[in-house]
């Protein structure tokens, strides 16, 4: 193996860059595993991070063909819509929205293997950026999946400390899915950006710093309203619910 101070430096680089371009993504995918019991997050995470690692190493390898997967960014960006339109749709007040609602069984899969599923599918779809970023960077496989890996790694923390930061705030949640529309949004108009259909498109930066901005004002929002308390039973909405099923 040719070890270079500049693969080590683009290593670093590409971890950051996967940061940077999957922070919507840790945002997305905490609000969908939100929904399953406390003692079942940590494994709906650890799954994924499994999925993600074998997925990363086989786009790596296939990278030639997997620029030309544009087409999962359509359906991803309409599958964020969809959860957008279902939770503000739902019906109540602001408050009956912050209830995380318990995932479901879905496809013959229980509650935990649906969620895993969809965090998956989820990951292909905001996949295709960083993937494509990091093969243009380096030519070499190593430098590239050393990258990415440690790149998902790092969202992983960032997805624990995100699950903790909305179970103590859950009017927080309204703000999550104000963010998972527009990243739905910016998925479609990069794949018909793509496919040529229209000629412009959304500068990343901007996207970033809106972003952040939905989120620092639902932060403020929620946190004016005050905290749940670690012990409250609210602060584990999803299980609460889930004990009310099973016991009617």
């Amino acid at each position: 193996m040719d070890l270079q101070l500049a693969d080590l430096v683009t290593i670093g680089v590409l971890v950051v860059l996967e940061g940077l371009l999957s922070a919507d993504n840790a945002l997305v995918l905490a609000v969908m595993i939100l929904g399953l019991p406390r003692r079942d997050q940590k494994k709906a995470l650890r799954y994924g991070l499994v999925g993600a690692f074998a997925f990363r190493i086989a786009a790596t390898l296939l990278a030639t063909y997997f620029i030309q997967m544009g087409w999962v960014k359509i359906l991803g960006g309409c599958y964020l819509l969809y959860l957008t339109a279902q939770h503000f749709l739902q019906g109540g007040s602001a408050e009956d929205r912050s209830r995380i609602r318990p995932a479901q069984a879905w496809l013959g899969l229980t509650a935990l293997w649906a969620t895993v599923v969809k965090v998956e599918l989820v990951n292909i779809a905001f996949s295709v950026d960083s993937i494509l970023v990091a093969v243009a960077m380096s030519r070499k496989f190593w430098v590239v999946l050393t990258g990415g890996l440690l790149g998902i790694v790092a969202i992983r923390v960032v997805i624990g400390q995100l699950l903790t930061l909305v179970r103590r705030y859950p009017t927080i949640v309204d703000g999550a899915f104000i963010i998972i529309a527009w990243v739905g949004i910016k998925l479609l108009v990069e794949y018909l950006n793509a496919a040529g259909v229209i000629h412009f498109e959304i500068d990343k930066w901007l996207s970033l710093a809106l972003i952040g901005i939905i989120f620092t004002i639902a932060y403020l929002r929620a946190r004016r309203k005050g905290p749940v308390p670690d012990d409250d039973p609210r602060s584990d909405e999803a299980a609460v619910l889930l004990a009310d099923n099973h016991s009617s």
